[in-house]
């Protein structure tokens, strides 16, 4: 984080935004409405927290076009507060330098390629093949298998795994514990047992991808298992085999996809959200966090299937009733029937 304080001015030149208030106020880091303090910036970006904003301590804030007179702080009005705070974050928090090297405990093969300003860590094993380029850090601990390629500006944080073969785009973020191409589920039954099926394809992952900590992708059995360009994945995600994830498209945490499933481009997928195998979703479509999907989705909108916690008494009656929905379904249909019979009779 840095140490040096920035003038509202120096924000707004660098980021648009309308500037209310003093130019020359300084503030140093980002903090909530609630925990900040002098010299900080803050954001709002609903009037349900005006209340916090009435009674923040904060130097300045961020607020939206349409909160623009709801304090006398100087503040940055603009279209977004939310992505200009991201913007002001990524300036006042820029990600530590890299030294160029490799550590002496890294076990490198000759036949790697490595670029002369990639950092490799302490620990870390690289095989033949494998190709590393410029401004890539790994961190300690990290396997990469033969003929990896990680684009330039990668990183790469401890103990990740990269099987062979697999494919990193440029300026990639992978967090510790990450796997990234171990064999897909593939097994045949034969007599009672599982036969397993080789899985040969690859994990082909796009420029700007960034992937949450134990998170695991599995390899193609037989096409590549491709993640576009931009994708976010939250952590302790599961990735299954000769899946496709659209580009710039976000999943949050603890999402299973199971094996051949596309999902398009621009999509947002809730936590713990559950999609079956060979479906295919399409752009733009939100799914709820703990959503079961079992068909293909078509149409972009927003999708829900859990119900949300209730009074467990509540919750009895509600599942007793859905329960009992063929029954219903059956009755009505009956009733219709009867209705259309005398109806015909007058």
């Amino acid at each position: 984080m840095t140490r040096d304080p920035l003038r509202l001015a120096d924000l707004v030149a660098r980021f648009g935004g309308e500037l209310v208030g003093d130019p020359e106020v300084r503030v140093t880091r980002l903090a909530t409405l609630r925990g900040a303090g002098p010299g900080d910036l803050s954001f709002m970006t609903h009037a349900k927290y005006r209340p916090e904003l009435g009674a923040t301590r904060a130097a300045a804030v961020i607020l939206p076009e349409s909160e623009r007179d709801a304090t006398a702080l100087p503040r940055i009005v603009c279209r977004d507060p939310y992505v200009y705070f991201a913007r002001v974050a990524s300036l006042l928090s820029p990600p530590p330098r890299i030294a160029p090297g490799i550590a002496t405990t890294a076990v490198v093969s000759p036949d790697a390629e490595i670029a002369p300003s990639a950092s490799i860590g302490q620990g870390c094993v690289i095989e033949r093949g494998a190709r590393i380029g410029d401004d890539v850090a790994l961190g300690p601990g990290c396997f990469l298998g033969e003929d990896v390629t990680i684009g330039p500006g990668s990183r790469l944080h401890a103990r990740v795994t990269v099987y062979p073969r697999c494919v990193l785009g440029a300026r990639t973020i992978v967090h510790s514990g990450v796997v990234i191409g171990a064999d897909g589920f593939g097994f045949a039954p034969d007599g009672g047992r599982w036969l397993k099926i080789p899985q040969t394809g690859r994990v082909v992952v796009g420029d700007d991808v960034e992937i949450g900590a134990n998170t695991t992708i599995d390899r193609g059995a037989l096409d590549d298992t491709v993640i576009e360009e931009g994708v976010k994945l939250d952590n302790q995600i599961q990735i299954g085999h000769n899946c496709r994830i659209g580009a710039h498209t976000a999943v949050a945490g603890c999402t299973g996809i199971a094996g051949s499933t596309t999902i398009g481009r621009h999509c947002m997928i809730g936590g713990a959200a559950m999609i079956s195998g060979h479906l295919e979703i399409g752009d733009r479509v939100v799914i709820g966090g703990g959503t079961w999907v079992t068909r293909s989705i078509e149409a972009a909108g927003t999708y829900l299937s859990v119900i949300p916690a209730t009074e467990s008494r509540e919750w009895r009656r509600t599942v007793a009733l859905l329960r009992g929905l063929e029954r219903m379904s059956d009755k009505l249909r009956e009733l219709e029937r009867r209705l259309a019979e005398l109806e015909q009779q007058r």
